[in-house]
């Protein structure tokens, strides 16, 4: 059983994720969060702590931010949308039990934000920023990371945030250089 109680945003969610591991969710009923929901959210971390795992999507994104802003110190589970996908739908509802025991099991909890090992250099040398390949190099690289796929600044951010070593970034750099043959 997961200690934690997991943030997602349906009940199709909920069933995917019970058919992988036991574990207590919270549904959101979608991007927009009701006061209510959100009082549960900082109950449940209060008590046993909050793991989000949302849609590999710009709505699941959405829903992670706020329920971050609002309970910090989440932990967050992210699935590579390739886990995801089912007949053009993107969801952790699609996933296989397999997919969410991975996530789950590279879950990143967030930290203070304080002094990066990372660097905007870091990115621009590795060629996550200003270049042709720029979002499919974030989306390996996010993927190797446990931090999933974003724009340049908010994967700044998550290197911040969930602390990622230079150790960390190098071997994910090395893996994603290996999978793009460059």
């Amino acid at each position: 059983m997961i200690k934690e109680i997991i943030v997602v945003e349906g009940k199709d969610d909920t069933a995917a994720i019970k058919r992988a591991v036991e574990a207590d969710t919270i549904e959101t009923n979608g991007s927009a969060i009701g006061e209510e929901v959100l009082r549960r959210i900082e109950l449940a971390m209060e008590r046993r702590g909050v793991i989000i795992f949302t849609d590999p999507d710009h709505a699941g994104e959405r829903i992670r931010k706020i329920v971050s802003q609002r309970v910090p110190g989440c932990k967050h589970a992210f699935l590579p949308q390739e886990d995801a996908l089912y007949r053009g739908d993107v969801g952790v509802e699609n996933a296989s039990p397999e997919a969410v025991r991975r996530a789950l099991a590279s879950v990143r909890t967030e930290g203070m934000e304080g002094q990066a090992e990372i660097t905007h250099g870091d990115l621009m040398e590795a060629g996550l920023l200003v270049h042709p390949d720029a979002a499919r190099r974030r989306l390996i690289m996010g993927n190797g990371l446990g931090i999933g796929y974003c724009n340049g600044k908010q994967f700044m951010k998550r290197c911040t945030s969930f602390q990622i070593t230079r150790e960390e970034f190098h071997q994910a750099l090395a893996q994603m250089k290996e999978e793009i043959g460059s």
